[in-house]
């Protein structure tokens, strides 16, 4: 029996996804009993990557017919763990009741319409409320959420204030027909009154990331929610030490300037070390002991550290075979050229001793540049500084994989439209990993004191 298969941790993953949170999750010691997902290339994805660690069962909902909670019994350990396909609503998790220690998942919250929320007229496609229900049926003992930076705009605020407390409060229903605005003040006065079960309250903590700051090699601003039930009496100041960001810019201009830098990347040339270090800004904030930002290079050149030690190098991908033909060039699948990257006015692109720009859910990640990159290859350009211009080309979507943190070895189902917008949607391993063993210690903190 594994060790993963051995641990008394458990997990429910709902809105999977392509599996960058149930990957980190499952990295952290969790064993997943649930996976739910709508989108049918996704769960291809997970039925894929799951199968490799565990027996699963990929289940598709029927639109017509009502979700028994039969199949949703709690598998034991190597038994087969449930992909289930379909329509979170349809499903009934109340047999998992107890019997979890995290659910983890990224709820839709597509643009709201401001003028609508400050009506109380709600987008129907917002999945909060069904991450809420799911918590009602498990009580799990805490909940990850990860969701875009965008909730904190000001504009925003009072409808995520109301989430946050909907979470702190999630067996305080909604009442059919209540706007937002009236069920806010319910949760208001529970919030004065302290009254609720403490079995049936959580603790919440919200933290602004960015996820360069934790290891990732990626700009990628988010919003990481998580919740710990009330009655563990978990010490919410050791979750916040375990998931201080152990990395910075600052960091990553003092190892360019300093030559540690280049010492990894022995074969840059010169020209390209020069224009690096030019564009160093000249007052650095003062050494805090923090580690360098990784960047794009050190993702695609193997330096950041993968479970089993140094990444291998990605090939170079040719000039000549930017023609979408897979060659599986060396075993590395989906490290495919694209032709027809251009830079447009207005949208940079990426840089390769910059973390990545963050990853969309889009084929090229037009509009922005974020899928395509500069070289080290130059050519003659007269309308350039020097004479010369840097040549740019898209990344490969295994490129792309690696700034998200997913392993060589993770498949992705679908063309690569598809592939692309699942990384963009995912939230990136190493990110999930860092929160969900901050989660796992501080479980275990709790309970030996209990």
């Amino acid at each position: 029996m594994s060790e993963l298969e051995e641990s008394h941790r458990t997990s429910v993953e709902l809105f999977a996804g392509g599996g960058g949170l149930a990957m980190g999750v499952e990295r952290a010691g969790f064993r997943p009993l649930l996976f739910n997902e709508f989108a049918k290339y996704a769960c291809e994805t997970l039925d894929m990557n799951v199968s490799k660690r565990h027996k699963a069962d990929r289940i598709r909902i029927p639109d017509e017919d009502a979700v028994a909670a039969d199949p949703y019994e709690v598998p034991p350990p190597g038994a087969v763990v449930p992909i289930v396909e379909g329509d979170v609503q349809r499903i009934d998790m109340g047999s998992l009741n107890g019997q979890v220690d995290v659910l983890a998942g990224g709820p839709p919250c597509q643009p709201f319409s401001l003028g609508g929320v400050a009506k109380g007229d709600e987008d129907k496609r917002n999945m909060f409320p069904q991450m809420f229900r799911a918590v009602r049926q498990i009580q799990p003992k805490a909940v990850i959420c990860e969701n875009v930076r965008g909730l904190l705009r000001p504009s925003f605020k009072p409808y995520f204030d109301y989430i946050l407390r909907e979470l702190e409060f999630p067996f305080v229903e909604r009442r059919t027909n209540a706007t937002w605005q009236e069920h806010d003040d319910v949760l208001r006065a529970m919030e004065k009154r302290r009254v609720v079960r403490p079995d049936e309250r959580y603790d919440v903590v919200m933290t602004p990331v960015n996820a360069a700051d934790y290891g990732v090699p990626q700009i990628r601003n988010r919003i990481i929610i998580v919740a710990f039930r009330s009655d563990l009496h978990v010490d919410l100041d050791t979750f916040r030490k375990l998931i201080t960001p152990q990395y910075s810019e600052g960091a990553l201009f003092r190892s360019i300037l300093n030559g540690e830098y280049w010492k990894r990347h022995n074969k840059v040339p010169k020209h390209v070390q020069n224009r690096v270090i030019a564009g160093v800004p000249k007052n650095l904030p003062l050494d805090d002991g923090s580690k360098p930002w990784r960047t794009l290079r050190d993702a695609i050149e193997g330096i950041e550290e993968g479970e089993d030690g140094k990444l291998p190098s990605l090939p170079r991908i040719s000039w000549e075979k930017l023609d979408r033909v897979d060659y599986e060039i060396k075993g590395f699948k989906y490290h495919v050229g694209w032709p027809g990257a251009r830079i447009y006015d207005g949208h940079t692109p990426n840089e390769y001793d910059r973390p990545a720009k963050t990853v969309k859910a889009g084929v090229h990640g037009v509009p922005g540049g974020e899928s395509v990159m500069l070289t080290d290859d130059r050519e003659p350009d007269s309308g350039s500084p020097g004479g010369f211009r840097y040549k740019h080309r898209y990344m490969t979507v295994r490129e792309t994989a690696r700034v998200m943190t997913f392993p060589d070895e993770w498949e992705l189902a679908g063309p690569r439209g598809e592939q692309m917008r699942q990384l963009g949607n995912a939230v990136p391993v190493l990110l999930g990993e860092v929160f969900a063993k901050a989660v796992a210690a501080t479980l275990d903190e709790a309970e030996s004191r209990a």
